[in-house]
């Protein structure tokens, strides 16, 4: 089970300083880190750093609102977020901040060595300006109607609707989303990064493998185009790096926070005597992975793969990327209680039930994942309790009671030792692919085995029978040596147990390498309880506690999370022509995560539209129903086709939506007042 060292630099995406971790965020805390304990468990001298993203005007405009300075906002957020992470067991070698001078000086020198190679433009720009607040916009910072689908409360850079990407100047009746105000449009000068110049560098490193398949494809669309420019500078006031030459200009939060992964690590190169050169120069041969959600990918699989190599540092070995968090299959939720912040977890449940959980869910796709509070009492409660726990105190107690708290000196089935062993290798190479809901599944597949051995052998028969009684011995060493390969397999998700177990056992801490020899002739120690059930007040006060959490922090009451959009006049709503339709057709839209396309039925005329009910419906629930269409819609084109009206449906979201039906004895065509 051998193999030659790697040195690895692994690095997870930055908590922005400017709010609480919640579980959704944990999800790739959990994954980086059971990644990097697997592989300090191989031998490999591997670097795990992290820090909070601490720059940017939100962090200055939220400072503002609580009456503290940026400084004083960020050095409270870092003490939080370093406790919530440490309640997670989440072993950063590092966690520092983008606000430091290692990261000051690094952000300068990138930028320098990019300005002196040519890979920096300037040029003059329209952007939003507060004439209240007298500052500049960023593009979150502006809201308004999509000016592709019209779609109202949409932010400066994306529509969140149909996806389309745009100028702020370019929303319809914007407006600025810290006062209010409608912004002017003012000339600006800006830097800018040439991603361009990087273009066949960057179609070679995705495609050897730079990051995931999905994620590669999404990204080569953009190269039948010229590749875009990225606007790296802020005007003052802001909250960051000032760019050195560049009067009233700062480094934008996009530049220097991911190079605060350089500087993390060199501060830790700092600490620990480290040759930071020896992981980050361009001949390099040790390993760079950051683990990211994809949602941030492009930035992480484009701009910044370019600008390393255009500032002469290695480039990533791997972009690792991942999905989403639901609740209960739902997008995580204020008013139901799921939006659940570390801190109230911790207050009522163990940290490596919900690690453990994690792993049993992630792979190495790209796909959302679901936090099911059911299945996730019963799974912990089952697998952890019930089956991994469970051989070890079925068999601890005959070894400390009859045989003065020894293990044997021999296994009575040593084969199954080895067939267990054997099954570690192909779990190493789950761990090593991330793709740990397969290494669980197996692993749980062997708890199974070791119960039933268990069972089959009967130790609490034998140990009343004076001539077999030698038997139990046997039977429980092998029993606790299995148990042991298990904790081994499961000591990147329960660090903390692993410790308790090791303690057990009397060892030094477990290492992969020691799953080849059998724990024999070995004293043990007296078997404490290692895990207990999840019990359902245990999730009922969780659940409440976030609710009663999400409501005193509201400001605007119930209808924070989904606020009722500005009033219209009668005039306006009167020129809504609902009718009703009937759904002849529904059917799957490739590539699309949340659409069915419907052919809609208006008494001989048929309308085609996109619905986003996919997660609600399938296609043969819809076929032959009434429903109610909004029929003068001006059309619009989307990505899978034009869509030519609307269909009404309410509900919070996921499989909670419900397409409107009208009574009884409506006829398609027929209109709704």
């Amino acid at each position: 089970m051998t193999n030659p060292q790697r040195k690895m630099l692994v690095t997870s995406a930055l908590p922005y300083a400017n709010g609480p971790i919640h579980l959704g965020h944990l999800v790739e805390y959990i994954q980086t880190d059971i990644w990097v304990r697997f592989q300090k468990m191989r031998g490999h001298e591997c670097h795990y750093v992290c820090a909070d993203d601490a720059h940017g005007t939100p962090i200055m405009l939220r400072a503002e609102a609580d009456g503290v300075s940026p400084q004083e906002l960020i050095d409270r957020m870092y003490q939080e977020h370093s406790r919530d992470f440490a309640d997670f067991l989440v072993g950063f070698d590092n966690f520092y901040t983008t606000h430091s001078e290692e990261n000051r000086q690094l952000s300068e020198l990138v930028y320098q060595r990019l300005n002196q190679a040519g890979h920096i433009s300037r040029r003059t720009i329209k952007q939003f300006y507060d004439p209240e607040r007298g500052m500049y916009l960023p593009d979150r910072f502006v809201k308004g109607t999509c000016p592709n689908c019209k779609s109202d409360d949409q932010y400066g850079d994306n529509c969140e609707v149909c996806g389309a990407t745009y100028s702020p100047t370019e929303l319809i009746d914007p407006k600025s989303v810290v006062s209010g105000a409608t912004p002017v449009e003012k000339d600006s000068e800006q830097l800018f990064f040439k991603v361009d110049d990087f273009r066949d560098f960057l179609q070679e490193w995705l495609d050897r493998g730079g990051t995931q398949p999905e994620i590669a494809n999404k990204q080569r669309e953009l190269f039948e185009h010229e590749l875009f420019e990225w606007d790296i500078s802020r005007n003052a006031p802001y909250w960051g790096f000032a760019i050195p030459g560049e009067p009233e200009k700062y480094f934008y939060v996009w530049l220097d926070a991911p190079i605060g992964y350089l500087a993390s690590f060199k501060n830790l190169c700092e600490q620990k005597g480290l040759d930071f050169d020896a992981f980050l120069a361009p001949e390099s041969t040790a390993e760079l992975y950051h683990f990211i959600g994809k949602d941030i990918a492009r930035f992480h699989t484009l701009f910044w793969p370019a600008e390393l190599k255009g500032a002469g540092f290695r480039t990533p070995t791997a972009v690792w990327c991942h999905g989403f968090l639901t609740v209960n299959g739902q997008k995580m939720s204020k008013s139901r209680g799921t939006f659940i912040m570390a801190e109230t977890y911790r207050k009522h449940l163990n940290a490596e039930y919900l690690r453990y959980y994690y792993a049993a869910k992630l792979d190495n796709s790209i796909d959302d994942i679901d936090l099911s509070l059911d299945d996730f009492q019963a799974r912990v409660n089952s697998d952890l309790v019930g089956k991994l726990v469970n051989i070890a105190s079925r068999c601890a107690g005959f070894i400390s009671k009859n045989f003065d708290g020894r293990l044997g000196d021999a296994l009575p089935d040593p084969q199954m030792y080895e067939d267990f062993v054997s099954a570690l290798q192909g779990i190493a190479d789950d761990y090593e692919n991330r793709q740990y809901s397969k290494a669980v599944r197996e692993i749980m597949a062997l708890a199974d085995q070791a119960n039933q051995y268990i069972d089959a052998a009967k130790p609490w028969v034998l140990i009343k029978d004076d001539s077999q009684k030698h038997q139990v011995q046997g039977i429980c060493t092998l029993g606790l040596n299995l148990f042991r390969l298990l904790v081994i397999s499961l000591k990147p998700v329960l660090p903390l147990t692993t410790e308790k177990v090791e303690s057990f056992f009397g060892i030094d801490p477990l290492c992969w390498e020691d799953a080849e020899s059998p724990l024999l002739d070995h004293p043990i120690n007296r078997f404490k309880p290692l895990l207990t059930r999840i019990e359902d007040l245990q999730i009922e006060s969780m659940i409440e506690d976030t609710k009663e959490l999400m409501e005193t922090a509201s400001k605007s009451g119930p209808l924070a999370e989904d606020p009722i959009s500005p009033e219209i006049s009668y005039d306006e709503f009167a020129k809504l022509d609902l009718r009703v339709a009937r759904i002849a057709k529904a059917e799957q839209v490739e590539g699309a995560d949340k659409l069915l396309r419907l052919t809609l039925d208006l008494d001989g005329e048929t309308r085609n539209v996109f619905a986003g009910v996919k997660s609600a419906y399938r296609p043969e629930q819809l076929e032959g129903r009434l429903t109610v269409m909004v029929a003068n819609l001006a059309p619009r084109k989307m990505r899978f086709g034009v869509s030519e009206g609307m269909v009404l449906a309410a509900g919070p979201g996921g499989k909670d939506i419900f397409v409107l039906n009208p009574d009884d004895g409506a006829k398609p065509g027929m209109r709704v007042k």
